[in-house]
């Protein structure tokens, strides 16, 4: 389990509407979502158990983010672990749609 960051790639799975955060072969982690008027819509973060509080879901999180951006897409991050990474680093707070839902 020592993956390095080096190591690990973020993919979006656009089929699954998941991102997946991969090492070698395996998918450690993914975060799910969802399109809503033409935004993005993150709703769920997972790292596998044995992996957890070793920075695996903030590379998740930055890989997401990144692509996002590289894109020109903006995020409602419904997921709390999103939520809180844009809130602990805020030169992701630009990519926040703050549209209100029924718009």
């Amino acid at each position: 389990m020592s993956d390095t960051v080096s190591d690990l790639q973020v993919r979006d799975d656009t089929t699954a509407l998941r991102y997946e955060l991969v090492s070698g072969d395996d998918v450690i982690g993914h975060a799910t979502y969802r399109w809503q008027s033409g935004r993005v819509v993150v709703e769920h973060t997972v790292v596998d158990r044995e992996r957890r509080e070793q920075g695996k879901g903030s590379t998740l999180a930055r890989g997401v983010l990144d692509d996002l951006r590289s894109r020109g897409l903006k995020v409602v991050p419904q997921c709390p672990f999103i939520a809180s990474f844009i809130e602990e680093n805020p030169e992701y707070r630009d990519l926040v749609d703050e549209t209100p839902d029924d718009v």
